[in-house]
């Protein structure tokens, strides 16, 4: 999966960061790759990804669908989503 989901690296320099490729695939994975990694990695390894994800790796509709999918937030209580900042 870490061909379709990094392409723009190889599979070899993708699979160096396994977060990063999950955290891809949790953002824009397509139903049945979700099923897939849900099943081969759990959720506790999930909630890993999104509590160290890094600004760029989530839109806002995943980042707000992941952390209720966890059980990482409450309804209307989901952490601010990590931005890029240029000081």
């Amino acid at each position: 999966m870490a061909k379709r989901y990094i392409w723009w690296k190889s599979p070899d320099e993708a699979i160096a960061n396994p977060d990063r490729v999950l955290a891809q695939l949790m953002n824009i994975g397509d139903f049945d790759d979700v099923v897939e990694m849900v099943k081969l990695f759990g959720n506790e390894r999930l909630g890993h990804v999104v509590s160290n994800a890094v600004a760029g790796w989530f839109n806002e509709r995943s980042w707000s669908y992941w952390h209720y999918r966890l059980g990482l937030a409450d309804i209307d209580h989901v952490p601010a989503i990590p931005v890029r900042r240029f000081d």
